[in-house]
């Protein structure tokens, strides 16, 4: 004997539609193609500040060093050297100048920074070559600012949040204090990005963070 047809055994569960366009992946083409071009315009600029930085201290003109990436992946960070090249060795004659609450170390006149340092640093001219980062994959445009590996326990849940994300050349911090901002007011920062993110606030994290820059608010 054939069991009756009730409604339900005519509904067919119809799983929702994907999203046409996929955030991440837009995200990372605009990346990609923005942090080319401007890789591009800004080279023969690049050659001239790599040449003054060599000629007033000579050396390595580019500094590289470890940094926390997605999921807490190390990575290269590059940027131009605004120190001395021993400024490493050098660090702990000046402990005691510290500005900052650990584990951030800021030292406003900081003697190690040489005189074109100053100026790239004020500028943000040093942070350019990081657009070879993000051309990599290692960062995005924009989000929190790549930290060193020792800046963090990479067990806590909020650090982990945090880490959830490529870190960035632009974000809040940079249009909320830059270098005026303590370690837990920088973090609160980064994760209210990581929870509000969209396109349409990196647009508007770029364009802020291009006139912080040209005012040199926040900035030492």
């Amino acid at each position: 004997m054939l069991n009756p047809i009730t409604a339900q055994d005519l509904f067919v569960p119809v799983a929702p539609p994907r999203p046409i366009f996929n955030p991440a992946v837009i995200k990372r083409l605009f990346d990609l193609v923005t942090a080319s071009l401007a890789l591009l315009v800004a080279l023969p600029f690049l050659a001239l500040l790599v040449i003054a930085i060599v000629v007033e201290s000579p050396g390595n003109p580019f500094f590289v060093q470890d940094r926390l990436g997605l999921h807490g992946k190390r990575f290269k960070l590059l940027k131009l050297r605004t120190m001395v090249p021993d400024a490493e060795q050098r660090r702990a004659e000046i402990e005691h100048l510290n500005e900052a609450l650990p584990p951030l170390f800021k030292v406003r006149r900081d003697p190690r920074v040489t005189r074109m340092g100053r100026i790239l640093r004020a500028t943000s001219l040093d942070e350019v070559p990081q657009l070879i980062n993000v051309v990599r994959g290692d960062m995005s445009l924009v989000g929190p600012r790549p930290r060193l590996p020792y800046e963090f326990d990479i067990n806590d849940p909020a650090v982990a949040r945090r880490l959830s994300v490529k870190p960035g050349l632009a974000g809040l911090w940079q249009v909320s204090g830059r270098a005026q901002l303590n370690f837990d007011e920088a973090l609160a920062l980064d994760l209210q990005y990581v929870d509000d993110w969209s396109f349409w606030l990196d647009l508007k994290l770029i364009a802020k963070t291009f006139w912080v820059v040209v005012t040199l608010k926040g900035a030492y």
